[in-house]
């Protein structure tokens, strides 16, 4: 497979029907992949599928069960790359006020979602292919109320570095977003949220928030590049320097 294109490669994305899941799934689009899109409702994935290519198909799986996500996989047989960036809305949650069956959930979908897809999808993975998981910017800069979120996307890392051995020659890497305009903040109120992407763009060295096309270019980099394992790829427009 040539490092410049997807042409012809099948790429499976649990979460994308959404946020950087679709956006990724457009990116590998136009590089020339044929996109499978999973999400929980087949209402997303009816609205994804309606503005993507007419080869793109779709598929509805609960990440929580695993039996499903294997009966997912051998729905969709051999394949060339998965990407998984499914989660939970992303909000402040403190240690000593919530529940741990509260962060047991969170866990449920970004963290053992992504084990149990790995674990069911990677036997489909034709050769040459690969593997994306995602992280975010609090596994290395938290702040109060995200022990929660910073333990999740942390695990998620080790979880890609450990991979890369576990499951070679599969390729296995990781995309660590800053903060990006996207669903995953729909917890907040609409004023609020403006204001957090107005002042936390302002404070970046690139001088604003991240779009999800943006972050996309990475996952379709990660597919593309063959000399790439066990990495992690920060695209947070130098939040970690501030």
């Amino acid at each position: 497979m040539g490092e410049s294109s997807l042409r012809g490669r099948r790429v499976v994305l649990i979460g994308g029907t959404a946020g950087l899941g679709l956006a990724t799934a457009h990116a590998t689009a136009a590089a020339g992949g044929q996109v499978v899109v999973v999400s929980s409702r087949q209402a997303t994935v009816d609205e994804a599928l309606a503005e993507l290519p007419a080869d793109a198909q779709g598929e509805t799986v609960d990440v929580r069960d695993e039996d499903e996500i294997k009966a997912l996989f051998d729905r969709i047989g051999p394949f060339d790359h998965l990407v998984y960036t499914a989660g939970e809305p992303m909000k402040p949650v403190p240690v000593l006020t919530t529940e741990i069956r509260a962060i047991r959930q969170f866990f449920e979908t970004r963290f053992w979602g992504a084990y149990a897809a790995v674990k069911y999808g990677a036997p489909h993975i034709r050769p040459g292919g690969s593997i994306v998981l995602s992280s975010g910017g609090s596994s290395q800069r938290p702040g109060p109320g995200w022990a929660a979120a910073s333990s999740a996307l942390g695990a998620m890392e080790a979880l890609g570095r450990a991979l890369a051995v576990e499951l070679a020659p599969i390729r296995v890497n990781v995309v660590r977003p800053g903060m990006v305009r996207s669903e995953m903040w729909r917890e907040y109120p609409a004023e609020v949220l403006e204001e957090m992407f107005r002042s936390t763009g302002s404070a970046l060295p690139v001088g604003r928030i991240g779009e999800t096309a943006d972050v996309a270019r990475s996952y379709v980099h990660l597919m593309e590049q063959q000399y790439a394992t066990g990495s992690v790829i920060t695209v947070d427009g130098g939040g970690l320097l501030v």
